[in-house]
């Protein structure tokens, strides 16, 4: 007979939302079982942000070493890329960050690690292996991983994603990446970096389909700027293997039908960790894409569950997933009344120079149908960013016309993704711009020092 231990709460998952969840159950005097069928952390530290962004940073730093020459400096010999040393470093970073949360987790007063795949028996019950947990609050954080819709011919080739990618034993002579937004391009551009050949082919008309097309077509330049081939509207893409290389059929409107790569990197997307849980035991309702449903404090149709994270298709970042965490805790345990339904979206894709984002684009603003005003700047006229001999992309900010508040932000250039945080309170306070215009005296030189001003050469956004 299989026995049942009780808790106060289950989290079913190690991710970014759920071992902060945890301590702070912990702390409170609960009895907690924390779930993980993988590698605590989540998708963050194993397979996204973490070891992305070392491998981010060691293609940077060859591109600086390529180039040297702009800064007037002279390198004596070719400069080499250690794909075996670069990997070797974003192992120790990311395994170094993995421990950390394992320690944290295994060193919570009342909170049992249980590494394993749980699977709802009913609402209140999960199975763990031999073993059944019953507790009276639940919280799912299990993430997601990658998608591959519209692909054909995926069975046939070997193909990477976005984890398998960063465990290559040698650098791909021709990387061919589908998809052309956040993930494909990071990837494409550091590979360019290291020395591959890289083609990107994108479904659509354009980069970064979310994105406003001056947006798209200024990325579009910098990466072409570095070697990186561009396909757009490849409306179907069909992939079969080709003697010791694989074949890409694009029907795209201009360039040839088909590419040839050494290996191919299928960036089209991310999908819920959600179809193996038993949900529909529970009672738990998810939507058309396997994601969640969730109000917004974040409960499930079935009040003492709750779900945090990517899986909830209310957010598929880090900090949203940290801002998860604090909306459950601060309603949990601070009488809160906190909700995610004004929270402001808010991104960067780490290209180089990244391209940061805060709240409506300028398409949006103008669906909108209220008057807009808009002020934009490009990076060659920001001291910080000639002086750093890396001035392409541009500043875009939006705002309301009657209330006065910032209702848009966009930074395509260097430092941009720390710059655009000077923003982000007074936009989430919805206080007018002329806090920033008329507030403190900014450090010089900087990126952040412009948006006051961008803000004082504001003019009214045309069609709003």
């Amino acid at each position: 007979m299989v026995s049942t231990t009780t808790f106060d709460a289950i989290v079913i998952g190690a991710g970014q939302a759920g071992p902060p969840l945890a301590e702070r159950m912990s702390q409170a005097g609960w009895r907690v079982a924390v779930i993980e069928r993988a590698r605590v952390g989540g998708t963050c530290v194993n397979t996204g942000c973490i070891p992305t962004k070392a491998m981010v940073a060691s293609a940077h730093a060859a591109w600086v070493a390529q180039h040297a020459q702009r800064w007037g400096v002279k390198l004596a010999g070719e400069v080499e890329v250690d794909l075996a040393a670069v990997l070797a470093r974003k192992d120790r970073i990311s395994g170094k960050s993995r421990q950390s949360v394992e320690l944290w987790l295994q060193g919570m007063r009342q909170v049992e690690l249980i590494k394993g795949h749980a699977t709802f028996e009913d609402a209140h019950t999960v199975r763990v292996g031999d073993r059944l947990l019953r507790a009276e609050k639940i919280f799912i954080n299990v993430g997601g991983r990658p998608a591959q819709p519209g692909v054909q011919g995926l069975q046939d080739v070997p193909w990477l994603t976005n984890a398998s990618v960063m465990h290559l034993d040698r650098l791909p002579r021709h990387l061919v990446v589908v998809g052309g937004s956040y993930i494909g391009l990071e990837f494409a551009q550091m590979f360019r970096r290291f020395g591959s050949e890289v083609t990107v082919v994108q479904r659509g008309a354009q980069l970064v389909p979310r994105e406003d097309a001056d947006v798209a077509q200024a990325l579009q330049r910098i990466l072409e700027d570095e070697g990186i081939q561009i396909r757009t509207g490849a409306e179907c893409v069909r992939l079969a293997p080709a003697r010791d290389e694989i074949a890409v059929e694009v029907n795209c409107t201009e360039g040839e039908p088909h590419l040839h790569g050494s290996h191919v990197l299928i960036a089209t997307g991310r999908q819920p960790n959600t179809q193996d849980l038993g949900l529909e035991r529970a009672g738990v309702a998810v939507d058309e894409r396997g994601y969640i449903r969730v109000n917004d404090q974040l409960q499930t149709y079935v009040p003492h569950i709750w779900a945090l994270g990517d899986c909830n298709g209310r957010g598929a970042f880090t900090h949203t997933s940290w801002n998860d965490f604090e909306v459950v805790a601060a309603n949990l345990f601070d009488g809160g009344q906190r909700s995610v339904k004004n929270r402001l979206v808010s991104y960067a894709l780490y290209t180089d120079p990244p391209l940061a984002r805060i709240g409506l684009s300028e398409q949006e603003v103008r669906k909108r149908g209220r008057p807009a005003l808009i002020g934009t700047r490009p990076m060659s006229r920001v001291g910080r960013a000639v002086e750093k001999g890396e001035d392409a992309g541009f500043i875009k900010l939006l705002v309301d016309a009657d209330t006065q508040a910032i209702v848009g932000a966009t930074i395509l250039g260097v430092d941009g993704d720390e710059a655009i945080h000077s923003l982000l309170d007074v936009m989430q306070a919805q206080r007018p711009y002329t806090d920033i215009t008329t507030g403190g005296v900014r450090i010089h030189p900087t990126v952040s020092e412009l948006l006051p001003t961008v803000l004082q050469s504001l003019k009214p956004l045309a069609g709003s």
